[in-house]
């Protein structure tokens, strides 16, 4: 059996780089000639994308491989999200599901992360309910994974670490992309605005910029190695630079990040509408490389719902700013994130939902039914609607969104727009797909050697969910 220890309490204390050659020699010893391979699996949002990058980028430095098939693993990792219940519920599961491997193979290390175990009482569920979970940690203490895991393997030790740390944004930590084209670029972490639905503050802690510097010798490189669009991420981007001490703002970065010379786009996520200004409005419209596409999650259409969810903007502020941009970049696409059945929603504030999509007519989003979180204030909020109630609201609203996409989508036909092509596209077999500035998905007539290229695209048809098109020769 393997003894238990908790939060800070680690193997001797190393730097960075002797926890990486400690694993690294001990996986040579262990394995000899073969290579061990790690099974990572990563939940939730592009934050945790770009984390599960540099996990990868931090197993590959200390001397693992990969697999797709978890069977074949000798270390595997969850990266967890706790956004909904639904997320860490499929963990669980997860977690379940790999009791017998984890029981017939000694040498195996699981390992769970992220922003679901951060919580103290999923923490405390794992331990006592998962006991042959060997590492468990928090997002704070990522850079801390190679020492982490050196008592696990050497050591034989149960780790737990959901410890947040004073320190800002860990730099230098090695990164393992998983595409060649398409980059994340973390400039901040964490949140201070308590939303009263959100667990986000309380997992990832408070809001926490990187230096410009930093972020600017990042993006080069990313530039320098051939990435076409590149996404910087932040629980709320728009707060970019407060506690900096240097003069730095979200517009003042993008229009940094856009002079770098290269052939490329940026976009980024997310935003909050109480914190987006006029002047980076401006700068969207006046930078070229900055994709006109604007993610500003809404989350409903009633000021007595937005009160409640702790916004700090109203519906009329929110409109402000999006006819501030359509008549600064008339071409803009606005997408959002809507939530249906906040605690004491009625029909009416639903309606008032309704009549923000029909006057702002965004061209996709992003809704999901109201997930409960403990530790939230809107956890403790009496809510009286039934589910069966919320789900016809649902239902209702996405109907909506399909019949204003695909108005929307009409208007398209007949542009020609310039695409970053992903892959395969739905389309039919001949077919690759990409999206435009704007975010939209665009199917054409392509070929395999199109894709991680950009490539033009004159529109003929629409659907409710994409633009199809023909390729325009290259001139």
């Amino acid at each position: 059996m393997k003894k238990e220890i908790k939060q800070n309490q680690t193997t001797a204390n190393v730097s960075y780089g002797e926890a990486v050659d400690l694993v690294r020699s001990f996986l040579e010893r262990r394995y000899q000639e073969n290579i061990p391979l790690a099974y990572v699996h990563t939940y939730g949002c592009q934050q945790n994308v770009s984390d599960g990058e540099k996990i990868k980028g931090m197993l590959a430095e200390m001397g693992y491989g990969f697999t797709d098939d978890v069977r074949n693993a000798n270390l595997i990792l969850l990266n967890t999200c706790a956004v909904r219940e639904n997320a860490e519920d499929r963990v669980l599961g997860a977690i379940g599901a790999m009791k017998h491997q984890r029981m017939r193979d000694d040498e195996l290390v699981l390992c769970v992360c992220g922003c679901m175990v951060q919580q103290p009482h999923i923490a405390e569920k794992i331990r006592k309910s998962y006991p042959y979970v060997d590492l468990l940690f928090g997002p704070h203490v990522l850079n801390k994974l190679p020492e982490m895991l050196y008592a696990v393997l050497a050591e034989k030790r149960h780790i737990q670490n959901i410890s947040e740390t004073g320190e800002g944004v860990a730099e230098g930590l090695p990164v393992r992309r998983d595409q060649a084209f398409k980059a994340w670029l973390p400039i901040m972490s964490g949140c201070n605005n308590f939303c009263s639905y959100c667990i986000v503050p309380y997992v990832r802690g408070r809001e926490k910029s990187r230096k410009s510097a930093d972020i600017l010798a990042e993006f080069r490189s990313l530039v320098d190695d051939g990435y076409k669009e590149i996404t910087l991420l932040g629980q709320n981007v728009n707060s970019y630079g407060k506690g900096l001490e240097e003069d730095i703002n979200f517009a003042k970065l993008l229009r940094m990040l856009n002079a770098v010379p290269g052939d490329f786009r940026i976009r980024f996520m997310s935003s909050h509408p109480k914190d987006a200004t006029l002047e980076l409005i401006d700068t969207i419209a006046a930078c070229d490389k900055v994709c006109k596409h604007f993610h500003l999650p809404v989350q409903c259409g009633s000021d007595r719902i937005l009160k409640l969810m702790n916004r700090g903007y109203t519906v009329a502020d929110y409109m402000k700013l999006v006819q501030y941009a359509k008549e600064k970049i008339p071409d803009i696409s606005f997408t959002s994130d809507i939530i249906v059945g906040f605690p004491g929603e009625t029909e009416e504030d639903f309606e008032g939902t309704l009549q923000l999509l029909k006057e702002v007519q965004f061209d996709s989003l992003f809704s999901f039914i109201y997930s409960k979180r403990i530790g939230t204030k809107a956890a403790s909020m009496e809510d009286p609607t039934s589910q069966e109630e919320k789900s016809e609201r649902f239902n209702r609203l996405i109907a909506l969104e399909k019949e204003i996409g695909a108005a929307r989508y009409r208007n398209f036909v007949g542009k020609t727009y310039r695409i970053l092509v992903d892959g395969p596209g739905r389309s039919g077999p001949a077919y690759y797909s990409g999206r435009n500035d704007g975010y939209m998905i665009v199917d054409y007539n392509g070929k395999p050697e199109d894709i991680g290229k950009f490539v033009t695209v004159k529109v003929t048809k629409s659907l409710n969910w994409a633009l199809l098109g023909e390729r325009v020769p290259d001139k």
